[in-house]
């Protein structure tokens, strides 16, 4: 069965947008609150708040940078599987008082689809074949940047081969997360002296 998404690739191809780690280590920052006499902005409190966490994430960077090795840190976004990200939907609804029932989550998935959720974008599955995945849901609002000399080795050491989005659903991902950054009301025109 071929699916327009994806295509496997293996470890020995080189790294481009799309691509989906799975398990990928980040680091997360951790803020409590701070140390008795230490300065909430000091450079160590930064240090001791950094958190190992391994998730599920999806090449942002784009392809032509990486091709072309202009870029030494790669964006990646959380892509959490469908199963994962319904939880986390359900208790956010409970926060603000609502019902997460299967017809409300029915249509935040469709508004997902549509495009009227600007951090997220969903991601097909792969039922069947060497590598499978249920529908993703990517999360703009997670932005983490790994380096490169980092992830190609990681990728290699592991062996394993990897989903890749194919155009153009790669470049719809690429445009949905330049609509989420690029929301900005202007107040008014800027006026021009020459």
């Amino acid at each position: 069965m071929t699916n327009p998404w994806y295509e496997v690739v293996g470890p020995d191809v080189r790294l481009t947008q799309g691509d989906i780690i799975l398990e990928c280590p980040l680091l997360k920052w951790q803020l409590d609150g701070a140390a008795e006499g230490e300065s909430r902005a000091s450079g160590e409190r930064l240090v001791q708040a950094a958190k190992g966490i391994k998730a599920d994430v999806v090449v942002m960077t784009q392809a032509c940078d990486l091709e072309q090795g202009k870029v030494s840190d790669v964006v990646l976004c959380p892509c959490r599987p469908l199963s994962r990200y319904k939880p986390v939907w359900e208790g956010a609804e409970r926060a603000r008082k609502q019902n997460p029932t299967n017809t409300a989550w029915s249509a935040f998935c469709e508004d997902i689809k549509n495009g009227s959720v600007w951090n997220l974008f969903m991601v097909d599955s792969l039922p069947e074949g060497e590598v499978t995945t249920e529908h993703r849901i990517v999360d703009f609002h997670s932005v983490h940047t790994v380096p490169r000399a980092f992830l190609d080795p990681l990728i290699a050491e592991r062996g394993a081969k990897r989903l890749r989005l194919l155009p153009p659903d790669r470049e719809h991902l690429s445009q949905s997360f330049a609509r989420f950054f690029m929301r900005v009301g202007l107040p008014a025109p800027r006026t021009r002296a020459w």
